[in-house]
């Protein structure tokens, strides 16, 4: 196989991954909808015994949605990163190096 039908699958693959994500993606924002609808309708203020009990289950939630957010964010980010390696170097005539002196480019 030639170095450009490698890239080429290189590429395909990052594609599809990328329609995966797409996916997840879509499936966290549904289950988010109705996580809010579960929420405003279940974890009222006669749930609790006092406001500040209500606010940190609440929070509770916020932060796991959060936590999922910055986990797809960093996934991104390395796939970014790595398809940036890759194109460049390749223009580069196959070097590896990102930025001309070696070094990282999200360093």
């Amino acid at each position: 196989m030639s170095r450009i039908e490698s890239y080429h699958k290189m590429l395909q693959a990052a594609s599809q991954f990328q329609y995966n994500i797409a996916l997840i993606l879509e499936a966290k924002a549904l289950e988010a909808a109705r996580s809010c609808q579960w929420i405003s309708g279940h974890l009222s203020g006669a749930h609790f015994e006092d406001h500040g009990d209500q606010v940190k289950k609440l929070l509770e939630v916020h932060d796991q949605m959060i936590e999922v957010i910055e986990g797809m964010t960093k996934m991104e980010m390395a796939l970014a990163k790595h398809l940036h390696i890759l194109l460049v170097g390749s223009e580069a005539g196959g070097t590896g190096s990102v930025n001309g002196d070696g070094g990282n480019y999200y360093s």
